[in-house]
């Protein structure tokens, strides 16, 4: 499954997927792919991305 909600809250905090990658401390693919639902993330990357873009675990990563 995507995570729209990650690409959005992204976009919003005006990040490229190369920006947030650095910030998190992961490669750019590693951020599309969790974007495209291509990959897992661990709970501590999770963490990172969301303080990264001021987010909760639930913004970001709870499925509905």
């Amino acid at each position: 499954m995507k995570n729209l909600r990650m690409k959005l809250a992204r976009v919003e905090k005006d990040l490229s997927q190369e920006q947030l990658a650095q910030i998190v401390g992961v490669s750019r693919q590693t951020i599309g792919l969790i974007e495209l639902g291509k990959y897992n993330p661990s709970l501590s990357l999770c963490v990172a991305i969301c303080k990264a873009l001021s987010k909760t675990l639930n913004d970001l990563f709870w499925e509905e």
